[in-house]
């Protein structure tokens, strides 16, 4: 079966098609799109964080000054720059201030403890480091301290001064996004006033001396296999997916945007922060997902987009104090990371009155968007599919040995096009592994092609488990156990079986009120599908434990199955 590429259908009825994507992108560069953005949108509000209100133009001048702070503390094009903090505008400015004294942007995971965030600062020789203080009762400075061997005191470096954390001799300045730093550390106030001597023009030398092919951010990600892995994007491949994203999301002028997804994850910058500087939207950073906290923004703020993992809708529609907020400003929901139950599409559509429900799939090593579903596609596509190819991509289901499968196969789903990453950060031979030479990403997920062209991704290679000799995927299994009118969340993972060699183990959390049992649930299933698809066990839970993506941990499920 040839690659599925671009994969529009009727490009006026669903927004869609290359004439409606600009393949100029005159921004060139992030820094390029942010002056844009400043030029065309000036006083329009750019970020609302709590009781600060930042307009564009203001948005501009932080960010200014922040490129400026980074070049007066010895900040060069191309280097790596790291970012540890919630969603803020703080990090928004930071980041982008990086980025604009040309250096890379390392976001780091809020939910890395201090080893896991050291090593990626170890690994990708991080110059700078921006952090937050305090952050759900941790303080990122501390746990940096004990991971490094740091004990208040300081290392000179091979090249000449001195290091804050002698665990990490690159690492030569520590900004803490606070008023309140330790002695050997700096506050965001103190660093934004050290770059007050350099000039408008020398900051804009620099930004205008980038290029689309200059690397913009290393995200770090787990990949298909072992510890994070840093996949290098560059400026043209951010801008150009982003576009692409925004113009199929059909987001505009003016829509208030709310950002739970977590910046340092591309869905939260990439498909937040970047994509309202392209359209002029408003971002309103909401750092913590809480249900009554994002109630209680999209009805003060009139939130028009909320993107986010299906489950974030869910507790969104099911909490008893909904009706007490007034959500009719919403218009556009774009899901994806997990399965996407049909009843939840449609009682968005029909409860809130949402006009666009859109999902999607992506992975960092495809700058975070593969596929999307159009508007206008029927809600039994949008919530069985993550939809069709982007413009300039293409997708292959493969067997095992590389051979293209017809459609309706399961098989590792591969990717080509524009958006894939040029390579893991100083790691050729894991970039060879995972991307080929005829330029495949190999994706480490199963997913399985329709006739036209819409992509289901049934589970990560590694997931799989076999009964009695049939695969059996739990992203399938979990899409069918979400008909049931009890179940609000579902995650299932394979277990040993003397008989059988694995069965499927379901955990459940249960919608408000119900009395399913696990009897219920099984029997259920049997009239549902195939008998090796069953679940022969079934636990109940209060909650399934994701991580910040909105990705359920299944290590951790496994952990408790032992």
């Amino acid at each position: 079966m040839r690659g599925v590429g671009d994969g529009c259908g009727d490009a006026e009825a669903t927004g869609c098609g290359r004439a409606e994507v600009r393949g100029d992108l005159e921004w060139g560069t992030v820094p390029g799109l942010l002056r844009s953005a400043v030029e065309r949108y000036g006083e329009a509000e750019a970020v609302v964080d709590g009781r600060t209100r930042v307009s564009y133009a203001e948005l501009g001048a932080r960010v200014e000054r922040a490129a400026a702070a980074c070049l007066a503390s010895g900040v060069r094009t191309g280097d790596r720059v790291a970012i540890w903090a919630p969603n803020s505008v703080d990090w928004i400015v930071s980041a982008l201030g990086a980025v604009s004294a040309g250096a890379v942007l390392v976001p780091l995971n809020t939910r890395f403890k201090g080893a896991e965030a050291a090593d990626v600062l170890a690994r990708s020789r991080a110059k700078l480091l921006f952090v937050t203080g305090t952050f759900l009762g941790t303080s990122y400075v501390a746990s940096l301290r004990r991971a490094t061997g740091a004990d208040g005191g300081r290392l000179r470096a091979a090249r000449g001064g001195v290091v804050p954390l002698p665990g990490l001799p690159h690492l030569e300045q520590v900004v803490v996004l606070s008023d309140d730093a330790p002695a050997d550390f700096r506050t965001w106030k103190d660093f934004l006033a050290s770059g007050d001597g350099v000039g408008r023009a020398e900051v804009r030398a620099r930004s205008a001396a980038l290029t689309g092919d200059s690397p913009s951010d290393i995200i770090f990600t787990s990949g298909t296999t072992g510890r994070p892995k840093g996949a290098v994007i560059t400026h043209a491949q951010t801008l150009r997916a982003y576009e692409v994203w925004s113009e199929l999301a059909g987001l505009r002028r003016g829509d208030r945007y709310l950002i739970v997804n977590p910046f340092f994850h591309t869905f939260g910058y990439k498909a937040g922060v970047i994509a309202c500087l392209m359209r002029g939207a408003t971002m309103i950073p909401q750092p913590v997902f809480n249900v009554e906290t994002a109630m209680a923004n999209v009805a003060a703020e009139r939130v028009s987009v909320l993107p986010g993992p299906p489950t974030l809708h869910q507790s969104l529609l099911d909490h008893p104090a909904r009706d007490d907020y007034d959500l009719s400003a919403l218009r556009l929901v774009v899901t994806g990371a997990a399965v996407v139950p049909l009843r939840l599409v449609e009682r968005l559509r029909t409860e809130l009155r949402v006009n666009t429900v859109l999902t999607a799939y992506g992975l960092s090593e495809a700058t975070g968007i593969v596929t999307m579903c159009r508007r206008g596609d029927e809600p039994s596509v949008i919530s069985s599919t993550s939809g069709r190819a982007v413009p300039g991509t293409e997708i292959r289901v493969v067997d095992p040995s590389g051979t293209p499968l017809p459609p309706g196969s399961p098989g590792e789903v591969l990717v080509r096009g524009f958006n894939i990453m040029r390579g893991y950060f100083e790691d050729p031979a894991e970039t060879a592994r995972t991307i080929t030479e005829a330029g495949w990403l190999r994706t480490g997920d199963v997913g399985v092609l329709d006739d036209a062209g819409n992509l289901r991704i049934t589970d990560r290679i590694k997931d799989m488990f076999i009964v009695g000799g049939f695969n059996a995927y739990p992203a399938e299994i979990e899409q069918l156990l979400g008909l049931h009118p009890d179940v609000a969340d579902v995650a299932v993972i394979g277990i040993p079986d003397p008989r059988l060699g694995e069965v499927g183990k379901a955990y459940v959390v249960r919608r408000p009120d119900s009395l399913l049992t696990a009897d219920d649930l099984i029997a259920w299933s049997r009239r549902e599908m195939a008998n090796y698809k069953v679940p022969r066990k079934v636990a109940f839970v209060g909650e399934l434990p994701r991580n910040a993506g909105g990705k359920v941990v299944k290590g951790e499920l496994r952990g408790r199955a032992c």
